[in-house]
């Protein structure tokens, strides 16, 4: 599955490669660092941002998708995706006007769908103990944990748990 672009909906988003239009909403929650107190990558310029999320990129280097609500077709927030062999690295960002409406569960429950089909035979997240929303939402997903690396903790999904 190596370099295909990944694209899917859910029941109210699209999941697509970022585009030019997409970045200023982008730095808005991700230059939030109240909001981003628990993730890496924020605080950047436009320009930084715009290499990181138009350049090059592969599932095997770490991708980031944009969260787009269907309706209103605006960005509401993105997922990240790395490849190692057939485990997956996720992460996933809700812009703050979108958070505990569901759209990180639904996202996410496509996204492994989508990657187990694919052939996917677990995912990992990376996640801060301090991040208690986060880890419920990874527990609702059915991940368990795995072990602590440096400050943050892991959890991992076996697909046969899906």
């Amino acid at each position: 599955m190596s370099d295909m672009t990944i694209m899917l909906t859910t029941t109210r988003c699209l999941i697509r490669p970022f585009e030019r239009q997409d970045i200023e909403s982008f730095m808005i929650y991700r230059n939030d660092l109240d909001w981003m107190k628990d993730q890496s990558f924020k605080g950047l310029s436009f320009a930084e941002y715009e290499n990181a999320l138009l350049g090059e990129s592969s599932l095997q280097h770490g991708t980031q998708l944009a969260i787009i609500d269907q309706m209103t077709e605006e960005l509401i927030g993105d997922v990240y995706i790395q490849q190692e062999d057939s485990t997956y690295w996720i992460g996933y960002t809700i812009t703050p006007t979108r958070a505990r409406q569901g759209y990180a569960f639904e996202v996410m429950s496509g996204l492994i769908r989508h990657l187990a089909d694919q052939g996917a035979e677990a995912f990992k997240a990376g996640v801060h103990g301090t991040n208690t929303a986060s880890i419920a939402l990874l527990k609702k997903l059915n991940f368990t944990f795995f072990e602590t690396e440096l400050d943050e903790q892991i959890y991992r999904l076996d697909v046969s748990n899906i």
